[in-house]
């Protein structure tokens, strides 16, 4: 079974999709080109990297474009500092490309906060709020609504959504180098960890949580995040979904699939009809970040010296 959209050849469309998604590949195909408007205008411009998922094997994230990708899917080549090479990441600019990555089995899209023009100049800070073994949506809405305060106390406004999983995505446009973006990160999960240490916490090593919503203000110099509209391999195939602050409430990631969502997007972009204009940061803010260390050194050196505490040196 298969068809051709905008001159890809698309097959093997009643494929199931992974185990627990409850959808086919052809599902898949249907939301991604149902919402592609929306979806396009999040990964333009950026370097693309996918979760792709194989009838028979575990998922796996692709950076690097196959040999076999068709000439018209643009891309730009980046330096990898962490794979020591250079890598040539897709530009995923229109419905064309979208629809060949869903054919590829693309589930998850995940893009840098900064384009591939401007790299070291992030459009959004972004904190991702990572509930505890265990715990209900309630426990992550009550750690963003700390967020919330914090960003409104220091003259801030950002959008949330669901990161398809079980957590949070705070997002906050921004106008800043990447060393103050990924600053104010950090300061911001610091004031909203101080206003409740009791329901969020800013500890990077999972044993020192306690039980509490992780603040990972850690997506900062190229890290990724999953798109707003993506797709995740979780059961019954949720998406990142965006929400109103006062609907935190009433609302679960489970909601959100790629069988529901394109119904609730029928009447527009809230993504992008919501997003504020870039912002200022504000220097106390950027100047408090500034002296946080940060928090994947941070425990690193932390696990170092715990170490040498086991073994007595």
């Amino acid at each position: 079974m298969g068809d051709e959209r905008d001159g890809v050849a698309l097959t093997n469309l009643d494929q199931p999709l992974f185990d627990g998604a409850e959808a086919t590949k052809g599902d898949l195909v249907d939301y991604l080109d149902a919402v592609h408007d929306k979806m396009i205008p999040v990964l333009a411009g950026r370097p693309l990297s996918v979760v792709r998922v194989r009838p028979g094997q575990e998922p796996f994230m692709q950076k690097n474009l196959p040999k076999y990708t068709p000439a018209w899917v643009d891309s730009t080549t980046l330096w990898a500092e962490s794979s020591r090479r250079e890598i040539r990441y897709a530009l995923c600019d229109d419905r064309r490309t979208l629809l060949w990555f869903a054919n590829q089995r693309a589930v998850e899209y995940h893009v840098p906060l900064g384009t591939a023009a401007a790299p070291d100049r992030p459009d959004h800070l972004v904190l991702d709020l990572d509930p505890p073994e265990g715990a209900g949506f309630g426990e992550v809405v009550a750690a963003a609504r700390l967020v919330h305060r914090a960003l409104t106390d220091c003259g801030l406004t950002g959008l949330v959504k669901t990161s398809g999983s079980k957590g949070v995505h705070v997002f906050v446009p921004v106008d800043a180098s990447d060393e103050d973006a990924a600053a104010a990160t950090r300061a911001l999960a610091v004031r909203a960890e101080r206003l409740d240490p009791a329901i969020a916490t800013t500890a990077f090593i999972k044993d020192d949580r306690g039980g509490r919503v992780f603040l990972d203000s850690t997506r900062a110099f190229g890290s990724t995040v999953a798109a707003a509209y993506s797709p995740r391999i979780r059961p019954n195939a949720t998406v990142s979904f965006p929400l109103e602050w006062d609907d935190l409430d009433s609302v679960t990631p489970a909601d959100f699939t790629i069988r529901t969502a394109p119904a609730l997007l029928d009447k527009g972009d809230p993504w992008h009809e919501r997003m504020p204009a870039p912002q200022r940061l504000p220097d106390d803010l950027v100047a408090e970040g500034h002296t946080i260390p940060v928090a994947r050194v941070q425990a690193m050196h932390e696990g170092k010296r715990r170490a040498r505490a086991q073994r007595g040196g």
